[in-house]
């Protein structure tokens, strides 16, 4: 009994590990469109195409600024749920990030 609740003990005391994703944005779109992500989660977001574009949540969670052709932004994910993101430069690039 003793063993079994140190290591849970110690599972518990494990820090839990943030992933990080990546989006590259090329052909006016965002690869991938969707993604799911874990509160903490960290996104990249690198510019491959041959315009300036952002990738601004709409809820404010999150921008990347403008970002010029071959530049990065990183952001990290710190709320629960559905996270519609699109390039506030051309609005017709969408994506959604559905974080749990």
């Amino acid at each position: 009994m003793r063993i079994a609740l140190t290591i849970a003990m110690l599972v518990l005391a494990l820090p839990a590990y943030a992933a990080g994703h990546s989006v590259e944005i090329k052909g006016m779109r965002f690869s991938p469109a969707r993604l799911q992500v874990a509160v903490g989660d960290t996104v990249t977001f690198t510019n491959a195409d041959s315009v300036r574009h952002t990738a601004t949540a709409l809820d404010r969670s999150f921008d990347t600024g403008r970002l010029a052709t071959g530049k990065t932004a990183t952001v990290k994910i710190t709320t629960v749920g559905k996270h519609d993101f699109r390039c506030m430069i051309h609005p017709s690039m969408k994506g959604t990030i559905t974080v749990k």
